[in-house]
């Protein structure tokens, strides 16, 4: 089951592939802008929540943050 980041950055991406054709009215465009930018700053709020819950978990236990390498 895809989470609501996966949804909306695969909607997202859809947007982006519909800007770059080109082929939907001036209209439509600026519409799809709107949307794309909403969807744009629900991703950036929900990996910003993300990295909280990543550097909680990172915290020693004298609360200082202990840095580990990330292997992606």
């Amino acid at each position: 089951m895809a989470t609501k980041f996966e949804e909306n950055l695969k909607q997202l991406e859809e947007i982006v592939e519909t800007l770059e054709e080109g082929e939907i009215d001036l209209d439509q465009a600026l519409k799809s802008f709107e949307a794309g930018v909403k969807l744009s700053r629900a991703c950036h709020k929900e990996l910003a929540v993300a990295e909280k819950k990543v550097e909680l978990l990172l915290k020693d236990q004298d609360g200082e943050l202990t840095k580990v390498p990330f292997e992606g």
